[in-house]
Parts: structure tokens; C-alpha cells; sequence
């Protein structure tokens, strides 16, 4: 299946073959998701078979809209996906943009709306292992000092997104 994501050509949004942006480093649309419960932020490890950055942790999911969805509903789509997670109300945060290096010659150019919410209790998750390995709970101070000790183990956005835009993420949250 091909799919087409929002990214600008020549000063224009159009629909794009997502691994063609990457090829071409195009800026296109994207979204990250947040889920913090008790003042931890749940992080996943993305599969061995994903085309980049396979086996390295992230934040809790991410992705591209298809051409003409919107970020809310692309954000409550990949969440059930990835994580088998439903029902979550998300709350739009901010929108930041990065461009990374993420290997194999493809480059992340990414404007991304970004969604938070604090999670009551317990989280039924089902991994989808076509996307993601594991995942667990972890403070951001203990992200922070693991990030630091062993950065390779993360992809370049879940970093670029704790060392410069986690006040715009987080903000008052619990995960601050």
C-alpha cells in the first residue's frame, strides 16, 4: 500500500509518497503522542523490521497524517495501531519542527502537532509487533540520565524533543 503524506513542494502542501519525503528531506506533516501517568511518560521500542530507527525507544507513538487527515484523528488512529490503546482523550500541546539525520540516507523534516494526556490507573496495551517491541514507564529524570549514558539507544526526534522542546510538551504536566 502506498501512502501519501502532507509535505510542502515548492512552497506548496501536496500529497507525497511517504518514503519519497524522507528520500528528498522534504518538510512534511507529522504527529507525536505523550502519555503520562503518575509522572511517568510511557516510551515504546520501535520494531526491528521498521525501514528507520529500527529497535530504538521513542516516545510513545508517532507518525505521518495520511493526505487530507487531520492531527487529532491521525494521532487517536496510530495510538489503537501501534499500542492497541482506545478511548484516550488527547490534548493538542504545541506543534515544533525538526530535521534529523535517521539513517539509511533518509531525513526526518518534520512540522508535528503534538498530543499529551495524563492517564488514570491502569492502560490496557496490545502491542501491534509489526510496530513496536515493548514499551514501558519512566520518569523524565531517569530519561534524561539514560539519554545521556546511552543516546544511540534513541531515536534522533525523541531526543531532539526532550533537549529542546519538553517545556512546550510537557508544561505544567506531572511529567515536567
Amino acid at each position: 500500500m502506498t501512502i501519501h503524506i502532507p509535505a510542502w513542494v515548492n512552497g506548496e502542501l501536496v500529497p507525497v509518497e511517504k518514503l519519497d519525503a524522507h528520500k528528498r528531506g522534504l518538510r512534511h506533516k507529522a504527529i507525536s503522542v505523550f502519555l503520562i501517568r503518575d509522572g511517568e511518560i510511557l516510551i515504546q521500542r520501535r520494531a526491528l523490521a521498521k525501514y528507520h530507527t529500527p529497535g530504538l525507544w521513542a516516545n510513545t507513538c508517532c507518525t505521518h497524517p495520511f493526505w487530507e487527515e487531520d492531527a487529532l484523528t491521525c494521532a487517536t488512529r496510530r495510538l489503537t495501531e501501534e499500542l492497541g490503546i482506545k478511548g484516550v482523550p488527547l490534548t493538542y500541546r504545541d506543534q515544533v519542527e525538526y530535521r534529523a539525520d535517521v539513517g539509511n540516507d533518509l531525513i526526518e523534516h518534520e512540522l508535528v502537532d503534538i498530543y499529551t494526556s495524563q492517564i488514570e490507573g491502569q492502560l490496557l496495551v496490545d502491542l501491534n509487533p509489526d510496530e513496536v517491541m515493548e514499551v514501558r514507564w519512566i520518569s523524565p529524570g531517569d530519561l534524561r540520565a539514560e539519554m545521556a549514558a546511552t543516546p544511540e539507544i534513541f531515536t534522533p526526534w525523541f531526543r531532539i524533543y526532550m533537549a529542546e522542546h519538553a517545556a512546550q510538551i510537557f508544561g505544567d504536566l506531572k511529567a515536567a
